[in-house]
């Protein structure tokens, strides 16, 4: 296997430079960057200092231009990459029967341990989410009618039509952190904040408090409008959601004539908000850090984009269990066809051969807190402050930004090097 060795990657410098820049208005900004030599990147000791004012356990070198995602795939073991049908059917047994404990905590704990009944069962319910996230990939079953029918149905108890998720997923995947194409994030422009009603401007000011729910807003905007999808996607489309709403007429009024509103309250809506819960953070944790760029068509590169810009995070070993190792992301991103369960021997394979690159980040249970997550989702001050407001937009006048960090949205939503 390639061992490649990254010592001296860097050397770039900014230089003292003036340029025009025009807007979709026609209008001229000049764009001014302070030269740097060299490059903050370069430093190991300034990467390791920015790693502990982001709780992360390592912040990697950049990828060098040359490498390319075969590259990085050709590294792994093909046996990672082997779909074994009992691995997979036991993933569907570990979130079968934990489900069903869960069901069972609610149904027998008193009030004040349905917060712990809520989590174990909502972090259970997750557990379905990824079986059906295997099947989108193709990396569940050899029978990918059977997939579609695993994924379909494994998607259901979330009111989640699969379909319409997979298209979306793959086009995330195919366009990881590019500024404006990426579907599951991406920073929001001051052009189009400045645009924006108030309704929506109030929403993004909240970011911070309901972060850890804003996929249930993701899952409205995205999955249920029919004119987000190409003529030739319709057809599988329609019958998702056909399945969805069938779920949610027939599902619905049975939880709620066996147990009431508040049954279905408790039963359904509770871990409901828990799986959600969890993918909002699984989004922001494995692509969102305010090093990380997001980058304009014209400039990403794939190499990059999955390997230096997906975060890998260890959680408890009971959320990894029960999520099916979706935390080891960055696999996932380098190749989509890995079985979940074989995520952990492709990032150790990662690692033997890339470690210097990898972004590795300590796990809190307040991801959300803290400069990290208060900058990463809108426009970055890459001076580096270590208190920060809630939300920052970049400012043109002076700032140090290495060149290897490509693009970053600054006012009018222009971009800057």
């Amino acid at each position: 296997m390639l061992c490649l060795k990254l010592e001296s990657i860097l050397g770039k410098e900014i230089k003292h430079q003036k340029c025009s820049i025009s807007t979709k208005r026609s209008k001229i900004v000049q764009a001014v960057a302070i030269p740097v030599a060299p490059s903050p990147i370069d430093s190991a000791e300034y990467r390791k200092q920015l790693a502990e004012s982001y709780g992360f356990e390592q912040i990697g070198e950049p990828l060098p231009e040359n490498v390319t995602l075969r590259d990085v795939i050709d590294t792994i073991p093909k046996k990672v990459f082997e779909i074994d049908d009992v691995k997979a059917w036991k993933s569907v047994l570990i979130s079968a029967t934990s489900y069903a404990l869960g069901l069972f905590m609610i149904s027998k704990a008193p009030w004040y341990l349905l917060p712990l009944a809520w989590a174990w069962t909502g972090t259970a319910v997750t557990g379905f989410f990824v079986i059906g996230h295997d099947c989108a990939h193709k990396s569940f079953s050899r029978n990918k009618l059977l997939e579609d029918i695993v994924g379909t149905l494994a998607f259901l108890p979330l009111i989640y039509p699969y379909e319409p998720w997979r298209f979306k997923h793959d086009r995330h995947h195919a366009k990881t952190n590019m500024l404006s194409e990426d579907t599951a994030w991406h920073p929001v422009l001051k052009e189009e904040f400045d645009s924006s009603p108030t309704l929506r401007k109030a929403i993004i000011y909240g970011y911070g408090p309901i972060r850890p729910w804003m996929s249930i807003a993701h899952w409205l905007i995205w999955h249920f409008d029919l004119n987000k999808y190409r003529p030739n996607e319709i057809k599988r489309v329609k019958i998702s959601l056909a399945c969805v709403f069938a779920f949610m007429a027939i599902g619905w009024p049975l939880i709620i004539y066996k147990t009431g509103v508040m049954g279905w309250i408790k039963f359904w809506l509770m871990p409901w908000l828990g799986y959600h819960f969890w993918m909002s953070t699984f989004t922001m944790v494995h692509h969102t850090a305010p090093h990380i760029p997001f980058k304009s068509s014209d400039e990403w590169n794939a190499a990059q984009a999955q390997l230096n810009g997906t975060v890998h995070c260890d959680y408890p070993r009971w959320i990894e269990i029960l999520c099916h190792y979706i935390n080891v992301h960055i696999p996932h991103h380098i190749s989509p066809r890995i079985p979940s369960y074989n995520l952990r021997a492709a990032h150790q394979s990662l690692q033997e051969n890339w470690g210097k690159v990898g972004l590795l980040k300590f796990f809190s249970w307040f991801f959300f807190e803290g400069p990290v997550h208060s900058k990463a989702g809108f426009g970055l001050d890459m001076d580096i402050d270590m208190e920060v407001p809630p939300f920052v937009f970049l400012e043109f006048e002076s700032i140090n930004i290495p060149s290897e960090w490509g693009h970053y949205v600054g006012p009018e939503g222009q971009k800057m090097q």
